[in-house]
């Protein structure tokens, strides 16, 4: 896509090493970001990616980000990090139907991963992704426990559902699945997942859904900020706290290490990713 250009090369990519940090900011409005990824405890690589970063698409300005976090591997988050948002540019009904688009391209790109071939689909990955256009309007979506809360006048407002297997017992169960409820441990889809919407998880993606829920906001003066984040953050630390601390500093980056910071006090053990956007200087 050409006009798929970035306007700053500050790191857009997730993964690889233990720990990465970076941020950036809109050419045409105060909005700036920052963000924070730590690889957690368990002895595999990290499996959490993400995008973040401003560009310029039909005259317009986007700014595009994302956490994906992955289980089984991180081959799923690393091809939704490649391929996820430009199939929802690439969609004819972008502008018209943004809702639309959104859920027509995670579906698009779920069936794109399982086909693949025969390994990529087998692990599998949340996403939360945020479309902010031109500074002004914001597209959330998800599929699994990653989240996306807004700040508005210091009141954190969860933006996302957590997709888990107790809240969609039913839509489990109708796929022929069972939700399995083991003491000492969280609700697994069929003894194994602890989502019930992901990408790619091949083996038991006939129980599983993969289309997300889809919000929207207008940024307004009271509008503060937006917290993406893994699982790794919001486990172990409140929607409430976590605007809390992110409010404390006016850069956007440092806040995302604060979070980070703090859920490894409170002991978590998990990969843990948070992107923080801050609407005004």
């Amino acid at each position: 896509m050409d006009n798929f250009c970035c306007f700053n090369s500050v790191s857009q990519v997730g993964g690889r090493s233990s720990c990465s940090s970076g941020k950036g900011r809109s050419h045409q409005s105060p909005v700036k970001y920052g963000f924070r990824l730590v690889k957690g405890k368990a002895n595999h690589p990290m499996e959490d990616y993400h995008v973040s970063k401003f560009v310029h698409f039909q005259g317009r300005e986007l700014g595009l980000f994302a956490i994906y976090d992955g289980h089984l591997g991180d081959s799923v988050p690393s091809y939704l990090q490649k391929h996820l948002f430009p199939n929802i540019l690439k969609d004819e009904e972008f502008w018209t139907d943004t809702n639309r688009s959104i859920s027509k391209a995670y579906e698009r790109t779920d069936q794109a991963i399982l086909s693949h071939n025969p390994d990529l689909g087998r692990g599998g990955s949340t996403a939360v992704t945020a479309i902010l256009i031109d500074g002004q309007k914001l597209w959330i979506a998800n599929v699994g426990d990653s989240r996306a809360v807004l700040s508005k006048r210091g009141k954190a407002i969860q933006m996302t559902t957590d997709h888990e297997p107790n809240t969609e017992r039913g839509s489990i169960e109708n796929r022929g699945g069972f939700v399995s409820n083991m003491p000492g441990d969280v609700a697994r889809v069929n003894g194994q997942l602890a989502v019930s919407r992901a990408f790619g998880d091949k083996n038991l993606k006939l129980h599983l859904r993969s289309d997300p829920d889809v919000q929207n906001a207008i940024v307004g003066p009271d509008t503060d900020l937006l917290i993406l984040a893994s699982d790794g953050l919001w486990k172990v630390v409140a929607n409430q706290e976590a605007v809390d601390i992110a409010k404390r500093t006016k850069d956007p980056q440092k806040a995302a290490k604060q979070l980070v910071a703090e859920a490894l006090k409170r002991e978590s053990k998990d990969d843990i990713s948070c992107i923080v956007v801050r609407f005004k200087g």
